[in-house]
């Protein structure tokens, strides 16, 4: 008699797993993070939409509704600030899983799912349980037999998946949607996920290995908005994000001047 080996992997070895430890050691949790479904993952879609459908009507219309309504906002500034909060939260797996283990979830617009004005935010991301992830062939997971692990030969290729995943699948249509419903430059938005790329490696480098301006560079440089923002050494000393472009947060009725507006602060 033979007993069948048991060959799913370990909480460790699940492929989200350094993603989560990630935003556990960022945040204190990965379970109640306003923008960020909890663990990431969604196992119940009812609510839920698939991202790519964020690019035409009715749920662009909701997106950027949601963003009027929750800072009494103008057409331009609900959309530049809606998809500040969108890329943010929506690079912040993929910026993390690169930097902390070179694990990449590729967040194509229909293995990500998204809430809108949500009560808890305008708007919740969340992962399909069998979100593709890939991985370089020294990753432990590598050779599991997992189907939703894509082993990738190298570094190049690697972040080749991160850039075409993020942002020529899933962000550049929703991009291209906003700048035709609203006539907002398309630099002002790449700006904005500029910014929050170099914001989350800062957030998280403690948790991260390696040299965080380093990182911040190499993904900057592979999404193609480097010129977008620059690394300058704050006050106490350490780096802070000095943008180029502005969120037209500063447009509102109770105007807000963010840490780094290229039109400097009050």
């Amino acid at each position: 008699m033979t007993t069948a080996l048991d060959r799913s992997p370990s909480v460790a070895e699940q492929p989200l797993a350094p993603v989560i430890a990630t935003l556990r050691a960022m945040f204190g949790t990965s379970t109640e993070l306003p923008g960020l479904a909890p663990d990431l993952t969604v196992r119940d879609d009812t609510g839920w939409i698939p991202a790519a459908a964020l690019t035409g009507a009715p749920h662009l219309d909701a997106l950027l509704g949601s963003a009027a309504r929750r800072w009494h906002a103008s057409p331009h500034a609900a959309a530049a600030l809606a998809w500040k909060a969108y890329a943010y939260w929506l690079a912040l797996p993929a910026v993390l899983g690169w930097a902390s283990a070179r694990r990449v979830p590729l967040l194509t617009g229909s293995d990500v799912l998204v809430r809108v004005d949500a009560p808890e935010g305008m708007v919740t991301v969340g992962l399909r349980p069998d979100v593709p992830v890939a991985v370089l062939p020294s990753d432990p997971i590598a050779y599991r037999g997992l189907p939703q692990v894509h082993v990738v030969p190298d570094e190049a290729a690697l972040l080749e998946s991160f850039r075409a995943s993020l942002l020529d699948s899933h962000l550049t249509p929703l991009l291209d949607a906003i700048h035709d419903r609203v006539r907002i430059g398309k630099r002002t938005l790449l700006g904005s996920l500029a910014s929050g790329v170099a914001y989350v490696v800062l957030r998280s480098a403690d948790a991260l290995p390696g040299s965080s301006l380093e990182a911040i560079d190499t993904l900057l440089r592979v999404l193609g908005v480097a010129d977008l923002v620059e690394m300058v050494p704050g006050p106490a000393g350490a780096f802070e994000v000095q943008r180029r472009t502005c969120c037209l947060a500063f447009t509102l009725p109770q105007p807000k001047v963010c840490p780094g507006c290229c039109i400097g602060s009050k």
